[in-house]
């Protein structure tokens, strides 16, 4: 199997178990989203730990890469703070749909930091996909949920912040693994003070919505870890947003969520955008 292929499977796998988080996020109920980015990412640092020791690799990040996976880490972990208030407070499709502007995200920000080139034809789907979140957002002062709208487009940029950091390090060595616990250690020992002094009681059923979604999450981080190891984003990122789909459905029967034809739209020129960008891509490397 090609790197592309690769790179493509890992990518619908990592839509798959992020929508599965989110579902496990918003069963978690009133719980403060500190709190699930803390349990969210426990789970991750036990799987991660597992498969270094048997790896038998060890825990050794470059000493040169450090300044790179503490900046994916913490875009990552402000992503997840974000993406979990989007959730709780915006139907699944919406909350997914502005976390998904992080592929967009990632073409500007590799112009920046790995060089990579950055033609009109992108600059122009980006714009279309900016005019399709500005339709999900719905800035005005009758739409209450603007808090949580804004908190799931700053989610999908520095989600996009991160997922270049983590093509940054796979480039310069780093294991899957090495990024994945070094993310997910910081992004807990960072939230830790917050939950020591501010823990909210929970019941069993909460508790095990957040371990369920620990678990998706750790198999979304390692596929999209490696689906950005094995390609760049202009050549898989439009399979990314399976992951909408899958979440306005799932939305509708388990949540009641019905987004509306504003946001639909939306949606539309987001998707849309995405299509273009691969084919334009498709077309350019053909």
């Amino acid at each position: 199997m090609s790197k592309k292929s690769k790179a493509i499977l890992f990518i619908c796998l990592s839509a798959f178990f992020f929508n599965l988080m989110n579902i496990f996020v918003r069963l978690a109920g009133d719980v403060p989203s500190i709190q699930k980015s803390f349990f969210r990412n426990l789970v991750a640092v036990f799987v991660a730990v597992m498969m270094i020791i048997k790896s038998g690799e060890g825990f050794h990040p470059k000493k040169e890469n450090l300044p790179v996976l503490f900046l994916r880490s913490f875009f990552g972990t402000v992503g997840i703070l974000c993406n979990f208030y989007a959730v709780d407070h915006l139907t699944l499709a919406n909350a997914s749909i502005l976390n998904k502007m992080s592929p967009f995200m990632v073409l500007i920000f590799s112009f920046f930091i790995l060089k990579e080139k950055l033609k009109p034809m992108h600059l122009l789907i980006i714009l279309i996909a900016f005019s399709g979140c500005f339709f999900v957002v719905k800035p005005s002062p009758e739409n209450l949920n603007i808090t949580g709208s804004l908190a799931g487009l700053m989610g999908g940029v520095t989600a996009g912040l991160a997922y270049t950091f983590v093509r940054k390090a796979s480039l310069k060595g780093e294991k899957g693994a090495t990024i994945v616990l070094f993310f997910s250690l910081f992004s807990c020992l960072s939230v830790l003070p917050y939950i020591i002094t501010n823990y909210h009681p929970m019941s069993l059923h909460q508790l095990c919505m957040l371990l369920f979604a620990g678990a998706a999450a750790t198999g979304g981080q390692f596929s999209v870890t490696a689906a950005y190891s094995n390609a760049p984003s202009k050549q898989i990122s439009v399979y990314d947003y399976t992951q909408v789909l899958w979440a306005a459905l799932l939305g509708f029967f388990l949540f009641g969520d019905i987004p509306d034809i504003w946001s639909v739209v939306g949606y539309g020129l987001i998707i849309g955008a995405a299509i273009l960008m691969f084919l334009y891509n498709r077309k350019v490397n053909s």
